[in-house]
């Protein structure tokens, strides 16, 4: 079985082809993103219109050189999969109708993937794992606890009330000014500062739902740097080390009220999984202290190669693997949809998580 994967959901430009050997091994046999961070950066975020038109510039040469390393040609593939949500609706509708024209042209199935769905399934790939397992998203819009519980079954066990964790890092980095994309720039500054300087809140810390609030963090952050403004740089690296540690506090607490939750839902599965995906999870602050969280809970931490916890094509060719492999195909008409949960059962919270890109 082999997929061709499309993803435009955000400011990536990706495709890749991976296929299934009998044994339900898969292999990425390729794996091409055009990244737009250079065209954003000045504006401090991704501006929708310059997304759209760079994927509409990019995607066709991006799916060729993907075909071209894959060896492969559309009469090859099995499928075609493209993310169809949740993302920036003008960069969704580009990828979508690209599939959508490979699938009519070369008489191949299309699979409509809901990107989410794509990062809660990627360790299968990687890792081999089975189900049911753990999973905590984190990345620029999403930050949630799921229950991956086998493909299209999931259920969420706690998600943000407001900002996500990327999200978070980003309006740090902006208020500090050090730039886009944010992540990678506060764990850098982090990483020369002092993190037990500024005494910042650990929000829901201790709270039976493993849900997040950052919005308080980030504006107690802002009001310690306003009490010792102008910065120098020295200030902003303990800023940086302090907002990030607490940051890393709260994942930890609420990891560890999530894997309660899981191991009472499945107490048969033994030795449960965390599995960590999204943009966020590259940053290695995080990725330790949840190792160490994992251990003392018995659970096993589970991370994708960082190159495949970002916006990626292989997830979502893998995602169409899975999924065709049950039959799950979609007709031609199937619409993109800029907000669309991974599990569509869950109760709606307050704040950005009401949205169903974030919840």
């Amino acid at each position: 079985m082999k997929v061709l994967g499309i993803e435009t959901s955000c400011d990536e430009t990706a495709a890749a082809v991976v296929s299934r050997d009998a044994g339900g091994r898969g292999r990425i046999l390729s794996d091409v993103i055009l990244s737009q961070v250079d065209a954003h950066a000045v504006f401090g975020g991704v501006v929708p219109e310059i997304a759209a038109r760079a994927h509409v510039e990019a995607l066709d040469q991006v799916i060729a050189t993907a075909l071209r390393e894959a060896d492969a040609t559309f009469a090859d593939i099995d499928a075609v999969a493209a993310t169809a949500g949740p993302g920036l609706i003008g960069g969704l509708i580009v990828g979508l109708t690209t599939a959508k024209a490979i699938a009519l042209a070369a008489g191949k199935p299309l699979i409509a993937v809901n990107h989410l769905e794509g990062h809660a399934l990627t360790a299968r790939l990687t890792d081999g794992l089975a189900f049911p397992y753990l999973l905590l998203l984190v990345s620029g819009g999403h930050t949630q606890f799921v229950s991956v519980e086998g493909a299209g079954v999931y259920r969420r066990l706690g998600t943000t009330i407001d900002d996500a964790l990327g999200e978070a890092f980003d309006k740090a980095a902006k208020l500090l000014g050090l730039g886009y994309p944010g992540g990678p720039a506060v764990e850098a500054a982090a990483a020369r500062g002092d993190p037990a300087r500024f005494a910042l809140p650990r929000p829901l810390i201790d709270r039976p739902e493993p849900d997040f609030s950052l919005s308080g963090l980030k504006t107690a952050l802002r009001l310690a740097a306003e009490k010792i403004a102008p910065l120098s740089s020295g200030d902003v690296d303990d800023l940086a080390a302090s907002f990030q540690t607490a940051v890393t506090d709260v994942v930890a607490d609420r990891t560890a009220r999530a894997m309660a939750l899981f191991r009472e839902a499945h107490p048969a599965t033994g030795r449960g999984t965390l599995v960590i995906a999204g943009g966020v999870a590259a940053n290695q602050a995080i990725r330790d202290r949840l190792v160490t969280a994992t251990s003392q809970a018995g659970f096993t931490l589970v991370a994708p190669p960082a190159r495949l916890c970002g916006d990626n094509a292989v997830m979502i060719a893998w995602t169409g693997v899975e999924r065709l492999a049950l039959g799950l195909t979609d007709p031609l008409d199937v619409a993109a949809r800029p907000r669309w949960p991974l599990d569509e059962m869950a109760r709606p919270v307050l704040g950005h998580g009401a949205k169903g890109h974030k919840a």
